[in-house]
């Protein structure tokens, strides 16, 4: 009898793993909610993967980034925590800052690979790692404090993705516009800074590293690590960070001249095809009916004035139908595409309209691996593991959504209403004051923003600002 009851309880063990899908997560690097076409269909970008995709599964039209910039955003994603409650108050770190990262904070990498997942990290990190200089570090700024020559290469660089959960690494430590210009595979530089690049900053960087060639070379070493998984018992977990349409706007030489709107049109459809190729490894690895698949972007799209061709004036809005662009409070600043594939699992063809953040991540991961985060992480996030499923969560109720932009300008987001805690856009987009105290939106019936019910609805306000208030002084 005990053997049989041992037998039973390995069996449902192994049931309960090989339910647990492989997780693909590939975050774009300034992709505009307008910038696809199942999100615009007057957009002049074909992106037929990505529409696939939308069609094989979930297309989320009311998802959010976590801040109107990169380096928050992620760490959002990876820790299930909104980054103004860490040191990085507004702005975003560069390529020698230091980790952001606590140490001892679990990620959603460090909870899968608890459950015994392989996970890896692809592209760009730009969440600070710590290059082994001889007395110090180099500050907290885009532009570094130090020079990288007091950097001992012949150690390894810590607190990197490897600190942080993630068994593989490979990719640029910041943004394609951050120097050091150069690629790292787990914790050492694959060459030495013997060269200087510019790329709208100029810095050191390896003679074989070509700003147009990053995103070829980063899908490529994600479908390696994807046909590496095949016929793997154990689930796995990729982290496909890319580095565009991000500025510089560099696509591949295959891919120039490819769309309608100029080389920012051409690096979409590289990005598109990136996600294809993944799409397409699994399918033919055999692993498509196993992996649930999400593509978004860390963020709205930059402002048409700092593309290489503005698309604005070839009839293309990046951050259709949203107000206000990528740095901004405004919705352009953080809603973005959000798709999700899991064949069997997500109903295919299907939308949905409530609102999400994407620091769901880490709480999605422990619901669909069986598993409870334990006290203190991933406080800002909550589980959409039933949307996933073609399910409706009962009650149908979402946490609040708080947004902040680059120079730290806070909104709360309940239901159809948005209020900002002060006026104008928080970013790069000049708005007039609107309102020396706050701002008031119903976003169902406003989505551009253009009609601040703030004085008219004080009470709501109020309710908001409290709510706001009190969601800041919570600790984890």
């Amino acid at each position: 009898m005990l053997r049989l009851v041992l037998c039973l309880l390995l069996l449902c063990g192994a049931t309960r793993a090989a339910d647990r899908p492989n997780i693909v997560f590939i975050l774009a690097d300034d992709l505009g909610y307008g910038d696809l076409r199942c999100y615009n269909k007057d957009g002049k970008i074909s992106t037929p993967h990505l529409d696939r995709m939308a069609a094989e599964g979930m297309r989320f039209t009311d998802a959010h980034s976590a801040s109107a910039v990169c380096t928050p955003t992620r760490y959002g994603v990876l820790t299930g925590r909104y980054c103004w409650r860490t040191r990085l108050k507004k702005g975003v770190l560069g390529g020698w800052s230091p980790h952001l990262i606590e140490d001892g904070r679990l990620t959603v990498a460090g909870l899968l690979k608890q459950q015994g997942c392989t996970t890896a990290c692809i592209g760009k990190w730009h969440l600070g790692m710590d290059w082994p200089a001889k007395d110090g570090g180099f500050g907290d700024n885009i532009e570094p404090a130090r020079n990288w020559k007091d950097i001992d290469f012949a150690k390894p660089i810590t607190h990197g993705p490897a600190a942080c959960g993630f068994t593989e690494y490979f990719g640029i430590p910041a943004s394609l516009d951050m120097p050091p210009f150069a690629f790292i595979r787990n914790d050492r530089l694959t060459g030495e800074l013997t060269a200087k690049q510019t790329y709208l900053r100029t810095g050191p960087a390896t003679p074989d590293f070509s700003g147009d060639n990053v995103v070829s070379t980063l899908t490529k070493e994600a479908c390696q690590f994807l046909r590496a998984r095949a016929g793997d018992k154990k689930p796995f977990f990729l982290y496909f960070a890319l580095t565009s349409p991000h500025t510089p706007v560099l696509p591949s030489p295959e891919w120039k001249g490819k769309s309608a709107v100029g080389p920012y049109g051409d690096f979409v459809m590289e990005t598109d095809h990136a996600a294809g190729a993944v799409l397409e490894t699994l399918r033919a690895a055999g692993m498509d009916k196993t992996t649930l698949v999400i593509f978004t972007s860390d963020n709205g799209a930059t402002p048409d004035n700092a593309k290489t061709l503005t698309t604005r004036g070839a009839g293309h809005r990046s951050n259709h139908p949203w107000r206000g662009a990528k740095s901004d409070i405004q919705e352009g600043g953080h809603r973005v595409p959000f798709i999700a594939r899991w064949p069997g699992n997500t109903p295919a063809g299907s939308e949905c309209k409530d609102p999400i953040c994407l620091n769901t991540l880490m709480a999605t991961a422990a619901e669909l691996n069986g598993v409870t985060l334990p006290a203190g992480a991933g406080p800002d996030s909550y589980s959409i593991a039933p949307w996933l499923r073609g399910e409706k969560p009962v009650p149908a109720t979402h946490p609040l959504i708080i947004h902040h932009s680059i120079d730290g300008l806070f909104a709360i987001r309940r239901g159809d209403w948005k209020f900002i805690d002060g006026p104008g856009s928080g970013g790069w987009s000049k708005d007039a004051p609107v309102s020396t105290a706050g701002q008031l939106y119903n976003i169902a019936t406003d989505p551009e923003e253009k009609q601040n019910r703030y004085a008219e609805r004080p009470a709501l306000a109020a309710t908001l600002s409290a709510l706001l208030k009190k969601s800041r002084e919570l600790t984890d």
